[in-house]
């Protein structure tokens, strides 16, 4: 379901009310309600638009949304990625919310905080231990392991990008929080616009202010604005860890 489906999906009162906003973003029938952020076009590193089609089935790529320091796991899944229902996921405060499900032409392209639920894991260009893994974990230690997971080798937390990355292992409290995307099926570019579910932005910046300020420096904490970069994860970091 694309944006605009998403949208008329509401209740008449309920699309309204959500169209009345800057944003015009989607209202749920939930306790969660997306969060608007810039519109930021996803660009590659020449600075031109992504191409959808580009993306390769089942590979990690990253973007930084919506700070200049939050990364972001951008997939395509590689079959139709339909919506959850209300009330499917929930946040570590008990907030639930229906995910608008995969974008793009083949409904397959998701997005999701790359900042782990449990212990805020993160790619930096160092080092990764949390990523999409395609098939069953190597070293899976929780007992609902399965396949094509984004699974955290820190503390083997494991996430469905299928079900909006819902917690399927682990010690994690909440789904990966979801960045809802926009598809232009006429240029084929993706554009960010909202984040969905459990933020982690507050903590993440307290937890690494330090390490923060050395990777990114003095704008770890601006928005990110107009344009953002994708890479894929192996080029991205040196050192993708693999558990």
């Amino acid at each position: 379901m694309d944006r605009r489906n998403f949208i008329e999906s509401c209740s008449t009162a309920a699309t309204a009310a959500c169209l009345s906003g800057a944003a015009s973003l989607p209202a749920l029938a939930a306790d969660a309600r997306p969060k608007a952020y810039q519109r930021v076009l996803l660009t590659n590193e020449r600075g031109d638009p992504f191409k959808a089609s580009s993306l390769t089935v089942q590979t990690n790529y990253v973007f930084h949304y919506p700070f200049e320091a939050t990364p972001v796991f951008l997939l395509d899944l590689g079959k139709a990625v339909p919506p959850s229902n209300p009330a499917a996921l929930k946040t570590k405060g008990g907030e639930s919310y229906a995910w608008p499900g995969g974008v793009g032409m083949k409904k397959s392209i998701v997005a999701f905080s790359a900042i782990c639920a449990h212990q805020l894991v993160y790619p930096t260009q160092q080092l990764s231990f949390i990523s999409f893994r395609k098939g069953t974990p190597v070293n899976a230690k929780t007992p609902n392991h399965g396949a094509d997971l984004i699974h955290c080798c820190a503390d083997h937390s494991q996430y469905d990008p299928a079900q909006g990355a819902k917690v399927l292992g682990g010690p994690a409290s909440q789904p990966l929080c979801a960045i809802l995307l926009e598809h232009n099926a006429k240029d084929d570019t993706l554009t960010a616009y909202a984040t969905l579910g459990g933020e982690l932005f507050d903590e993440f910046f307290k937890k690494y202010e330090a390490k923060l300020s050395i990777e990114v420096g003095s704008k770890a904490k601006n928005a990110v604005t107009q344009r953002t970069p994708v890479r894929e994860l192996d080029k991205f970091c040196r050192n993708p860890v693999k558990c």
